[in-house]
């Protein structure tokens, strides 16, 4: 090895070992926060791992056992029984929501009990569980959403309705789910006067998911759009 190779090399250990003797000296100096901050990180993943299972576990246990005679009375229409309960085997949905909060569970009975406000036509209350409900699920997550917005545009706010079912089309991005809210949407613009607008949705469904059961017979909806517009 050369003499300038030999030199190089010692420079670079000499950099190595600069660097550590800072590193112990800022150890050194910072030793107590940097426990105190290492015993705050561990102290926190104790506490969460003691709520998942202590306490979330067997809440989630029991909420899925409470929950089956609920989606009995919801799969048959049973809109009252399934919110609030039999008073024999099942306490309601409304009770699952707050008994057993943060659980995975009481977020679904958000969405039940959405779905049958709804239907009972208390559109404040459907739109409190439905925004409260949360899922990354590609079908589950655009179809609440857009819900949502079927409960503005029957409250009369067509606009706050529309933004939702742009939303769920969005959301969803495919070709069962986004053309039904594209249509939702052109209507409500229709309704609003907005009649280029409403063009713009319907040609999506035309141009983005042509092979879907609304896109059968969206031309007409389009020439109905474009004519309204002159």
């Amino acid at each position: 090895m050369s003499k300038k190779s030999n030199s190089s090399a010692e420079r670079d250990m000499s950099n190595v070992g600069e660097i550590l003797s800072r590193s112990e000296q800022f150890i050194d100096k910072y030793k107590k926060q940097i426990i105190v901050g290492v015993s705050a990180i561990v102290l926190i993943v104790v506490i969460v791992l003691a709520v998942k299972h202590l306490y979330l576990v067997p809440k989630e246990s029991a909420a899925e056992a409470e929950i089956f005679r609920g989606e009995i009375y919801f799969a048959n229409s049973q809109w009252d029984l399934a919110l609030y309960g039999d008073s024999i085997e099942f306490d309601g949905f409304i009770a699952i929501i707050n008994n057993y909060s943060f659980t995975r569970t009481a977020n679904l009975a958000n969405a039940y009990a959405g779905i049958c406000y709804y239907h009972k036509g208390e559109l404040e209350n459907a739109m409190k569980h439905l925004k409260k409900f949360s899922s990354k699920d590609k079908m589950v997550s655009p179809v609440i959403t857009g819900l949502v917005g079927d409960c503005y545009v029957d409250a009369g706010k067509v606009k706050e309705g529309i933004g939702f079912f742009m939303k769920a089309a969005s959301r969803a991005n495919d070709n069962l789910i986004s053309p039904i809210f594209l249509k939702k949407a052109g209507i409500a613009h229709e309704s609003l006067g907005e009649f280029q607008k409403a063009k713009d949705a319907y040609t999506t469904i035309q141009e983005k998911y042509p092979t879907s059961q609304e896109a059968a017979d969206i031309q007409k909806y389009i020439e109905r759009a474009i004519a309204l517009s002159k």
